[in-house]
């Protein structure tokens, strides 16, 4: 057995994506990036994806996935994210296309065939994770877990819906009610990790190119949030931790709860619903909510993995 967990990344990069895929090649046995529509279209979540593969130089194929969401139309993050999904760094044009434009089925037969249970870790919408689920009925018997970065207490897209949950609030039901091992990593969580001028400069001060793209498209991504939050000193760099999740765990406090995702609300429509009552009589917990981070020492492992990288 690996003492590296294999782990299937899914995101929609997206600068927080960016930093996911640096410390997932760093301490994970990384099988895999598949792309979904989410914080740009599925074309610029899939180069992005691409070009960041190429930038750490490893041999990880990229599968290409859903451009939409289930039901609803899709939505993106250009006032977070940029026109691009990755403004704020000159990035050179990826290598080469997908390797597939078919991510499910790389999904599917990855879990299938690997000797040890695999982890999927989304940071975009739930898009490609529910149609794995639907399509391939043993996959939630077969695989480790799903370690996901979205939802929590409150929201930023609505007043009570996380971006990623209420891109596609239908995938994110059939995830969270599929039954399987599931950890959730939250805004709860994600805004107390933030890309402070101190970190974002921590970076920069590490030798070579992938160091200096990375410090650029932090500060990019920075100003987009300062700019729009009250009281917030950086971007709050979501999607690594759903990553450190696994590989760290001792770095994030997190507590058992059941989380049910409203689909129909007018006003809560992408809600991850977190039980957090003291009765009895209460649901079981379906879920691990992280509720907080050593955010110091989970930015070392961002820096050492970034550094592992750079040259």
């Amino acid at each position: 057995m690996s003492t590296r967990l294999p782990v299937i990344l899914d995101c929609d990069p997206g600068h927080d994506d960016a930093i996911a895929i640096v410390v997932a090649a760093r301490h994970c046995d990384l099988l895999g990036i598949t792309t979904v529509a989410g914080n740009s279209p599925l074309a610029n979540t899939t180069r992005n994806a691409i070009v960041v593969r190429d930038l750490l130089r490893i041999d990880v194929p990229v599968h290409a996935g859903a451009a939409r969401p289930l039901v609803a139309e899709a939505q993106h993050a250009e006032n977070v994210h940029g026109v691009s999904g990755l403004d704020g760094s000159d990035l050179p044009p990826p290598s080469g296309p997908p390797a597939s434009e078919d991510a499910v089925r790389f999904i599917v037969d990855t879990c299938r065939a690997h000797p040890e249970p695999v982890w999927l870790v989304p940071t975009g919408p739930l898009t490609n994770i529910a149609l794995a689920l639907r399509a391939a009925p043993d996959l939630a018997s077969r695989i480790a877990g799903i370690s996901l970065m979205g939802g929590g207490t409150f929201g930023n897209r609505t007043a009570v819906a996380e971006f990623n949950i209420w891109g596609d609030p239908e995938a994110a039901a059939i995830v969270f009610a599929e039954g399987t091992p599931l950890v959730m990593c939250g805004l709860d969580v994600t805004h107390r990790f933030q890309a402070t001028p101190e970190r974002i400069e921590r970076v920069r001060a590490l030798p070579g190119h992938l160091a200096a793209v990375l410090a650029d498209l932090l500060g990019f991504f920075s100003g987009t949030y300062v700019s729009r939050h009250e009281g917030m000193a950086g971007a709050a760099v979501h999607d690594p931790l759903a990553v450190l999740a696994l590989t760290h765990p001792e770095l994030l406090t997190t507590r058992q709860a059941h989380v049910a995702v409203e689909t129909r609300g007018e006003l809560t429509r992408g809600m991850t619903v977190i039980d957090q009552r003291h009765l009895l009589e209460r649901p079981a917990p379906t879920c691990t909510v992280a509720t907080d981070v050593d955010a110091d020492a989970a930015f070392d492992v961002v820096v050492d993995a970034i550094g592992h990288f750079s040259r």
